[in-house]
C-alpha cells in the first residue's frame, strides 16, 4: 500500500499562502479563517517534518523547503482544476442546482427535501455538496448557501438564522458539561474558550476536534461527546429528538450561513422560499 497524501486541503492553503506571502490573504482568497489557514499549514509541516514558512515581523517569507513544494503543488492543482472541468457543464436546462455547504446539506436539507420535492413534482433538483469557494464558482449554482463571515458572503446574500452557537450531545449522554468530553470546531472564530468566557465558567477545554460544524454534531450525535455548534443546523435534530441542549446558555457567531439566488427564476424563488420557511 502507498504512503497515504495530506489532505488536499492543506495543499490549497499552503499554495495560497506561498503567492501571497500572508496566512491572512490566503484565507481571504480561499473563504477560511486566518487561524484556520494557520493550523492548515502547521499541520503540513508536521506531516513532511519540515518547515515550510519562515514567520517575519512583516510577513511570511518561503524556506528553502516551501521554495521545492511549491512548485510540485502549483502544477498539481492546475492538473486537478483541469481535469474536472471537463465534467461541469453547468446548470441544465430544467434543472435547479444548488450549491450548499456540506453542513447545511447533510443538517438542514436533506431532511426535508422530501417536501419540497412533492410540491414541485416536476423540477429536476441538482444538490453540489462545497468546501472551497472554487467549488461554488465551478458550479454556477442558480442557488448557493456559503458558510463564512458576512464580508466573505458578499452583498446581497442573507443570513440564515438562528445563528448562534449551542451546546449539544445525544441524549445517551449523561455526564455533566463540566465532565463531557467537548468537541471544537476548528477554523472558525468562536469556541469553547468563548462560550465559557460568556458564561463565566472556567476549565472548560475540548478534547476532540472537528472540521466543520457537520461533523462536530455528527459526532455529538453518536455520543462521543459534548458540541458547541450551530444552532441552525441543529434545529432538525433537536425537534426529532437525535440531539438536546446540554446546557441552555448560547452565544452569537461570528461566521454563519448566507442564501443567495445567482440566476433568477420561479424554481430559484421557491426553493428560497420554502427554505425560509423551514427554518422559520
Amino acid at each position: 500500500m502507498g504512503r497515504s497524501l495530506p489532505p488536499l486541503p492543506w495543499f490549497r492553503a499552503f499554495e495560497a499562502s506561498a503567492r501571497h506571502l500572508s496566512f491572512t490573504a490566503a484565507a481571504t482568497e480561499i473563504g477560511l479563517t486566518q487561524s484556520a489557514v494557520s493550523q492548515q499549514i502547521k499541520a503540513l509541516e508536521t506531516r513532511l517534518r519540515v518547515a515550510l514558512f519562515t514567520r517575519q515581523a512583516r510577513g511570511l517569507a518561503l524556506t528553502d523547503d516551501g521554495r521545492r513544494l511549491l512548485p510540485q503543488v502549483s502544477a498539481a492543482l492546475e492538473r486537478l482544476a483541469v481535469a474536472t472541468d471537463m465534467f461541469d457543464v453547468g446548470p441544465v436546462e430544467q434543472v435547479l442546482t444548488v450549491a450548499m455547504s456540506v453542513s447545511i446539506a447533510q443538517w438542514v436539507v436533506a431532511p426535508r427535501l422530501a417536501g419540497f420535492a412533492a410540491t414541485h413534482p416536476g423540477l429536476r433538483l441538482r444538490i453540489l455538496s462545497a468546501i472551497w469557494p472554487d467549488d461554488f464558482h465551478s458550479a454556477m449554482a442558480d442557488v448557493e448557501i456559503r458558510f463564512g463571515s458576512r464580508k466573505q458572503a458578499g452583498d446581497g446574500a442573507l443570513e440564515l438564522t438562528p445563528n448562534r452557537l449551542v451546546a449539544l450531545k445525544a441524549p445517551s449522554l449523561d455526564a455533566p458539561l463540566q465532565k463531557a468530553p467537548l468537541i471544537e470546531t476548528v477554523g472558525t472564530s468562536d469556541g469553547w474558550r468563548s462560550w465559557s468566557k460568556a458564561r463565566g465558567m472556567n476549565g472548560l477545554s475540548p478534547t476532540l476536534f472537528a472540521d466543520s460544524y457537520g461533523m462536530a454534531l455528527h459526532l455529538a450525535a453518536y455520543g462521543s461527546g459534548v458540541a458547541l455548534a450551530s444552532e441552525l443546523l441543529a434545529g432538525h435534530a433537536l425537534q426529532t429528538g437525535q440531539l438536546v441542549r446540554a446546557h441552555p446558555a448560547a452565544i452569537d457567531g461570528k461566521e454563519g450561513y448566507y442564501l443567495s439566488i445567482n440566476h433568477p427564476s420561479q424554481a430559484a424563488q421557491d426553493f428560497h422560499i420554502w427554505l425560509l420557511e423551514q427554518l422559520g
